[in-house]
């Protein structure tokens, strides 16, 4: 895979209508708290667990299968898949993942992929290959909340990128799915986000 491009944005591609209508759907959702995946299938945790689980994310999900919302980012995905050199195959999105991040919310450095395919169901055998965000409201509705990445494999605390596109109402942001990402603590207002990740074959 052509690494040149760790990320690919496209600033303001979806209108600011249309964004408000996702965000309208998460409102009216019932959330969940987001997960991380040691914890995914765990109940209950120890306190040692959850002081793990909220030093390393907080937020509240909405997840939905609705066919509208893919024609909305799938698209794009593609076209970056192609203009980023990536030229990833994959064939499946999972569900389209709606995220509020509020004030002291976050999620910590992390990737979301992972070596060995889904045991079953729909993505069984598959892996996550590149994931996609499109940011649903403007950063000036809030403070802090940004979507960072890291530059390198070695941890270096002070080598990371972002963009000013990435903060803006009705851009798309695609890239790899073993990229190092963060979002950085909100300190005032809302953040709202529509995240998906895409599927396909492990790599050989």
């Amino acid at each position: 895979m052509n690494l040149k491009w760790m990320w690919y944005s496209f600033e303001k591609v979806i209108a600011d209508h249309v964004c408000d209508q996702m965000i309208d759907l998460l409102k009216r959702s019932k959330k969940s708290r987001g997960t991380i995946g040691a914890f995914k299938d765990k109940t209950d945790l120890t306190k040692q667990e959850q002081r793990t689980f909220d030093k390393t994310r907080k937020s509240h999900v909405f997840f939905s299968n609705l066919k509208w919302l893919y024609r909305y980012t799938q698209p794009w995905v593609h076209a970056a898949n192609k203009k980023a050199g990536w030229n990833v195959e994959w064939s499946l999105s999972e569900e389209c993942q709606l995220t509020q991040y509020g004030p002291k919310e976050h999620y910590q450095w992390h990737v979301d992929a992972w070596p060995e395919g889904y045991k079953d169901g729909p993505f069984k055998g598959l892996i996550r290959k590149l994931s996609s965000t499109l940011v649903l409201n403007d950063a000036t509705e809030y403070k802090g909340g940004k979507l960072e990445f890291w530059n390198r494999p070695e941890w270096d605390k002070d080598n990371y990128t972002t963009s000013p596109s990435l903060l803006k109402k009705g851009s798309i942001i695609v890239f790899p799915s073993f990229v190092y990402h963060r979002v950085t603590p909100v300190t005032k207002g809302v953040r709202y986000s529509l995240t998906n990740w895409h599927c396909g074959k492990p790599y050989v």
